[in-house]
């Protein structure tokens, strides 16, 4: 991998693991639904109007943006909201990852090989074990809400494979257009008006920058780089790298928000990254195994 493009992958890693103290920053001070709404609303406006509409389906367009929206970051938002901290919450979205491989079993009929098997084993056990962290970063509330999110966000992953598509920044933007609606009548159904009320009242400095930063850096600047290396580098390269957002996203909640990291959340979050990890390993040692072995048989007179 060149270093000028593992430089941005980290960059990318860095900013969607910091993302989550910006979401509590909003959480904060806005109802979440509203602070997820505010969010796509920026993604998608004014850039719809100077980006043209992939060659998608309006239904995938449909779909990913209600899925990836109300599902993974209004979910989100709302478990944060719920006293979920931003670092749990950054690492139970990596769960998505064995979630994803469940679905693909179920939806795609593809096949589970051994190290699949454990390390679904090992971030199950680490998800348990969220549960019964005290310390105050963590609520049974939260963690479900986090848990739904994970599992939205594995759905949103199928819908990308299956949709097929080229142009994902123009997705990103279009996408994005369907997600604010769904969220504001969220708002309005569980806070009534008084969410819009109090956002008209106190929407201040760190509210409009943290709708800003998830909007433009992390929603559109963030997933077009992601995968336009996704188009240079394979999963086996880019996969690992993944496992950098939830510790940047603990990082950022123990700088900004004084999270404690105990030996039992240490252990939790150990397991379910380890439990991600561990298939990427296998993958990876088997490809350059493979790869050796036939290049030695090329060679062979």
């Amino acid at each position: 991998m060149k270093p000028l493009h593992l430089l941005l992958a980290i960059a990318v890693t860095c900013l969607w693991g910091f993302n989550f103290s910006v979401i509590k920053a909003g959480v904060d001070t806005m109802d979440p639904f509203i602070v997820a709404a505010l969010r796509f609303t920026f993604a998608t406006l004014p850039l719809i109007f100077f980006v043209r509409r992939p060659k998608v389906s309006w239904g995938y367009l449909f779909s990913y943006g209600v899925v990836f929206g109300v599902g993974v970051w209004g979910m989100m938002s709302l478990s944060i909201a719920e006293g979920l901290s931003a670092g749990m919450a950054g690492v139970i979205l990596e769960a998505s990852a064995f979630i994803s491989v469940i679905m693909g079993v179920a939806m795609l009929r593809e096949r589970l090989t051994t190290s699949t098997k454990l390390g679904l084993l090992l971030s199950l056990v680490g998800l348990l074990m969220v549960f019964r962290i005290e310390d105050g970063s963590v609520t049974t509330t939260g963690a479900i809400l986090a848990i739904i999110a994970a599992i939205s966000l594995s759905i949103a992953t199928i819908i990308i494979k299956k949709a097929n598509i080229k142009e994902m920044f123009s997705f990103v933007v279009w996408s994005s257009l369907f997600a604010p609606l769904p969220l504001f009548a969220l708002a309005y159904l569980v806070n009534g008006s008084s969410g819009f009320i109090a956002l008209s009242n106190d929407f201040n400095q760190i509210a409009f920058a943290s709708v800003l930063f998830q909007a433009y850096p992390t929603t559109v600047i963030g997933y077009w780089i992601w995968n336009k290396l996704l188009t240079l580098y394979p999963l086996a390269t880019m996969g690992p790298l993944k496992l950098l957002i939830p510790m940047f996203a603990l990082l950022g909640s123990v700088i900004f928000y004084d999270e404690q990291i105990a030996s039992d959340k240490l252990l939790a979050c150990a397991l379910i990254i380890a439990g991600v990890a561990l298939p990427i390993f296998f993958d990876t040692l088997y490809r350059v195994f493979n790869n050796n072995r036939s290049e030695t048989r090329d060679t062979c007179p």
